[in-house]
């Protein structure tokens, strides 16, 4: 396996950037300094990056229906619950791909394959998320309409995004939401950009994997399929 490709296997780094370790000198291969992009590496190498050995680990690939009231981070600062402490002990080692607001819960995947989790972030790659949304009251032809053509968030305008109702009730409307970007709780911000106050957010799907009945809190490997699948998009 070529060395930059490696270093994006074990969770590093993306290979762009693994490619600047390499590049730096900071990376060596059983002691000695790689400085050659095009050098192989075997499951019998050991490979450091500034004296630190750096893990063969086989991938794991999970998804995880976070609940509210758990920050999207291996860790915090502030002492608030992080989606770690969900995770069983046999997936030590993976880390969230993305991130789903505090008050947002559904769909979150965790994995230590740095090469898949940096292709499903990279906001080049649209990859559609779709959410399940309730807001208070009603909504507007009209305000959906300038959901769907891009609102305008600090000063930046959003890219198109896919609107409907779903359902109607008295006093409170459900609608799904399928965006391409993953900007900072920016469904509560769609909404409040057109005057309408989101009770309920929750992400169902990303692309075509999706979280079915996945009780919130619990976790459960990626079949064979949906690995496949999310490696192929």
């Amino acid at each position: 396996m070529r060395i930059n490709k490696f270093l994006a296997s074990t969770g590093l780094a993306s290979r762009r950037k693994s490619e600047e370790y390499v590049k730096q000198g900071r990376i060596t291969v059983n002691g000695k300094v790689i400085t050659d992009l095009a050098f192989d590496v075997s499951p019998k190498d050991k490979v450091e990056l500034d004296g630190k050995t750096l893990g063969t680990a086989e991938h794991k690939y999970i998804m995880l229906h976070k609940p509210k009231g758990y920050i999207t981070s291996t860790s915090d600062d502030k002492g608030r619950k992080t989606v770690m402490e969900l995770i069983p002990e046999e997936y030590a080692g993976v880390k969230p791909v993305g991130r789903l607001d505090y008050d947002t819960e559904g769909l979150l995947l965790l994995t230590n394959d740095g090469e898949l989790a940096n292709k499903l972030t990279s906001p080049a790659a649209e990859i559609t998320k779709t959410y399940h949304v309730k807001i208070e009251g009603k909504i507007s032809e009209s305000q959906l309409a300038v959901m769907r053509a891009g609102v305008v968030i600090d000063g930046i305008r959003l890219k198109k995004c896919k609107v409907q109702i779903t359902e109607v009730g008295d006093n409170w409307t459900k609608l799904e939401v399928k965006i391409t970007e993953g900007k900072n709780r920016q469904i509560r911000k769609m909404f409040d950009a057109v005057g309408v106050n989101v009770s309920f957010l929750k992400r169902v799907a990303i692309e075509n994997l999706k979280l079915g009945g996945l009780s919130r809190g619990k976790t459960r490997e990626l079949h064979a399929d949906e690995i496949a699948y999310l490696m192929g998009l």
